[in-house]
């Protein structure tokens, strides 16, 4: 019995310590599932993703498809099946650097088949485990931002992910005295054919793979990026951005995960090989020191006080300036004059304001609240300048000699003088005193690009009506100093009863037509005195046949539009110099061998010529291909020169503009939170090549970019104008001259730090915030501290942040204007008149 007692006893220990350790075990495995889990799986707890660049898809790329990037933020890194890329000596010919572009195109294509592979492995591997029906949604979204594991970053630190292309010319830098300084990222785009529904996380099979090519590779730096998505805002306009926040986020992960980078160091230009505005025209300005702290808290924004209120443009209201003026004769109160200090306050709205009409939309019409102004449509409205309707200002199209709309006048220069060509060889014109801007609205349809620009005089509103309307204007006259564009770059200048006394002070203002406008280039006069017989009519066609035979322009034809009852007079500029030579009389004079043509910032005009260059490595000897040709082939003349950042000026032209395209097809259309259908007037704060708006261009985005080249960046703004675009200098200590609520984007590539060192960043940033409009977007990419500040200050005026994203001590921002304005008010003493 006690035995039996006893056996029992024991039976009953050992099953209990079995259970025991039967339970052990079960909540070991338990633990060891939830670590696993828990080491894989990241929970998306705040807005804020941290991303280990590790993670990263690799994609077929095209060979046309090889990176140039000045900044790191939304660009895969480069790497090769050879030695890293650095630049060459910018001695390196032409030729060589195409021999090596092909070499490096054949390795890419090689390089895309063999990844082309692992992608889809990956993807197959990835797709199975996150369409396992237990999967809720909210856990797949979690395992698109998982974290590398400990083994990847392992193999990680030995080489980078295999990029499917490399581009050899690398560029960057930062200018400063005509010397170019900087680092310079690389910058590859990882394409792939596959839809957007592949997920971006490849497995570790197919990271072994990857790495295995890529040991020859430099060691890769682990990135950081982070993606603020912020909700969207719509006004009153009624037309949300729902459909760019869906596109944001569903490309944010693809955005993140395809960004690698690698800094090389920059190969600067020979000293002298560009020129600057600021060093060209000796404007030296002092510098002026941001002594605002970058605290968003510690910010005191205010509204202006001017007597201008809603349309407040500083360098053009200062009225104190205007009244010491000792003579208005040649137009100097129509000129700048900017303000002592930079103004820091924000230019108010219109009462009524909302969202501008859409292209093309706007060009018939606008919201009279948001330019309430009338004068015209009493002065003009028989000329079909515009007209009243109500809550809407309409535009008929017509204007002073094209009463019966824009194109018919359009068809009639073209049919007066074929060779004219609109859209092919004649591309970019100036139109001077453009009124509401039709000319240049319509001549869109021809394919032509119009620089349209007329003073802020008693043509009320005349250039904000037609940048309201999405058409290319800006402020400025023919006064005392030169248009602010380099010599030989308009295909044609237009002048329709444009105001201008030509024929006065020996066609003083003709000869600055005569320096903007292309040897070979026409000017179309249509004013009352080529048709009109009055005594003062006949005396200033008299005075302009002098003039102009005396600067060796031929009169081609003098054409008659019946319908409009007007005429236009055709005159072109030689395109050599043997007329110059023949003259009996020096007058006007031949300008001297040091005056540069070319200076343009804040430079007196002169009264004299410049030879045509004849010689057939200079610019202007040569017409330009036809358009569109001309958009994506490199000028002739550069051929020979080295480039902005050290390489050869036509590898770097090609390698900008195939950045760019990536870029923009990569990220800027779908990935920062854009919704481009309400973006129409843009412009690049930093143009460089203008390779921004050519990709804009190429990709078909209905838009137009005004290029701006700052005066202290080399003086690449001939290059802009060669490749059918436009542009304007401008010294970005100072204001635009342009209205408020100008532009939908503006684009500021590796300028506001510049800007920082120079300039009251917080003045620079209220400009921006004066000529972009409520629900515009300001791009930004700059170095991380410079992206830091701007992230703040936008914070501080209510801004919206689409993204914000860093690495390597690089980062790209986007922001979006709302339509907050300050309760306080700032009296600008200069501004009252």
């Amino acid at each position: 019995m006690v035995l039996g007692k006893n056996s029992r006893g024991e039976g009953t220990k050992l099953s209990n310590y079995c259970s025991t350790v039967s339970v052990a075990v079960f909540v070991a495995f338990c633990l060891v599932g939830v670590w696993i889990i828990m080491s894989t799986i990241v929970p998306i707890q705040n807005p804020v993703i941290q991303v280990s660049e590790t993670i990263s898809d690799v994609k077929d790329v095209q060979s046309d498809s090889k990176q140039f990037e000045e900044r790191s933020g939304d660009i895969p890194e480069e790497s090769t099946e050879g030695d890293s890329q650095t630049l060459k000596p910018q001695s390196d010919s032409f030729a060589e650097s195409q021999n090596e572009q092909k070499e490096i195109g054949e390795v890419s294509d090689k390089m895309a088949n063999e990844n082309q592979e692992v992608v889809r492995e990956s993807s197959d591997a990835k797709n199975d485990f996150e369409k396992d029906p237990g999967n809720t949604a909210e856990e797949n979204d979690q395992m698109r931002n998982v974290k590398p594991s400990t083994d990847e970053k392992e193999k990680e630190s030995d080489g980078t992910l295999n990029s499917d292309s490399a581009e050899t010319e690398t560029l960057n830098g930062e200018i400063h005295n005509d010397e170019l300084r900087g680092s310079m990222d690389t910058l590859d785009e990882k394409e792939s054919d596959k839809s957007a529904n592949d997920n971006k996380l490849g497995t570790e099979k197919s990271m072994d793979k990857v790495t295995q090519q890529d040991e020859i590779v430099n060691e890769t730096e682990e990135e950081t990026a982070k993606i603020n998505t912020h909700s969207e805002t719509t006004q009153s306009s009624g037309e949300s951005n729902t459909d760019s926040h869906e596109n944001n986020q569903a490309s944010k992960n693809d955005f993140i995960t395809d960004t690698q980078s690698e800094t090389l160091i920059e190969t600067s230009a020979e000293n002298g090989t560009w020129s600057t505005q600021a060093t060209e025209s000796q404007h030296e300005k002092e510098s002026q020191k941001s002594s605002v702290s970058i605290d968003s808290r510690r910010y005191d924004w205010k509204l202006c006080n001017t007597t201008t209120g809603s349309e407040y443009i500083p360098c053009l209201d200062n009225w104190q300036a205007i009244r010491r003026l000792q003579s208005i004769r040649h137009y100097e109160h129509r000129e700048r004059h900017c303000p002592d200090e930079a103004t820091t306050c924000l230019v108010s709205l219109p009462e009524g304001y909302r969202s501008p009409i859409r292209w093309p939309k706007s060009r018939e019409m606008i919201w009279y609240k948001n330019a309430p102004h009338t004068k015209l449509v009493e002065v003009k409205g028989h000329q079909n300048w515009v007209k009243d309707a109500g809550e809407y200002l309409t535009f008929p199209g017509g204007g002073t000699q094209f009463k019966h709309g824009a194109l018919h006048y359009i068809e009639f220069i073209q049919k007066s003088l074929p060779k004219i060509a609109w859209g092919k060889r004649s591309r970019v014109i100036l139109d001077v005193g453009c009124g509401v801007a039709s000319f240049g609205g319509y001549l869109f349809e021809k394919d032509v690009l119009t620089m349209s620009f007329a003073p802020k005089d008693v043509h009320e509103a005349q250039v904000q009506f037609a940048l309201e309307r999405g058409i290319p204007a800006t402020l400025g006259v023919m006064g005392t100093v030169r248009l602010p564009y380099p010599a030989s770059v308009f295909d044609l200048v237009h002048c329709a009863r444009c105001r201008v006394p030509w024929h006065l002070e020996g066609g003083r203002l003709l000869l600055e037509l005569n320096r903007v406008l292309r040897p070979g280039g026409y000017f179309v006069w249509s004013a009352t005195p080529v048709y009109q017989k009055d005594p003062e009519s006949v005396e200033i066609w008299k005075a302009m046949g002098e003039i102009t035979v005396s600067m060796c322009w031929d009169l081609v034809v003098i054409a008659k539009d019946k319908l409009n009852g007007v005429a236009a007079a055709i005159y072109r500029k030689p395109t050599d110099n043997e007329c110059y030579n023949n003259r009996i009389k020096n007058e006007p004079p031949m300008c001297n061998e040091s005056d540069d043509p070319n200076t343009a910032w804040n430079v007196s005009l002169q009264a004299c010529m410049h030879k045509v260059p004849i010689d057939a490595s200079e610019r202007g000897s040569i017409w330009p291909e036809q358009w569109p040709l001309r958009l994506e082939k490199p000028p002739y003349w550069i051929n020979s020169q080295a480039g902005v950042y050290g390489r050869a000026a036509a590898v770097e032209f090609i390698a900008d503009h195939k950045h760019w395209k990536n870029v923009l097809f990569r990220s800027y259309l779908n990935g920062m939170g854009i919704n481009w259908s309400s973006v129409r007037n843009v412009m690049d704060m930093r143009a460089v090549y203008g390779g921004f708006a050519a990709a804009l261009r190429t990709l078909k985005v209905n838009v137009w970019v005004m290029n701006v080249v700052p005066i202290d960046s080399p003086d690449t703004l001939p290059i802009i104008y060669e490749r059918g675009l436009f542009g304007i200098y401008h010294d970005w200590c100072e204001s635009f001259n342009t209205y408020p609520r100008s532009y939908d984007l503006l684009h500021a590539d590796s300028i506001l730090s510049t800007l920082k060192k120079k300039c009251n960043i917080v003045a620079v940033i209220a400009e921006v915030d004066r000529i972009l409009r409520p629900e515009g977007y300001l791009v930004v990419r700059d170095n991380a501290e410079t992206i830091g500040e701007i992230e703040s200050m936008a914070k501080s005026l209510n801004w919206d942040i689409r993204l914000t994203y860093s690495k390597n001590g690089e980062g790209l921002l986007c922001i979006q204007k709302t339509f907050w304005r300050p309760t306080k008010v700032e009296t600008i003493a200069s501004a009252i008149a």
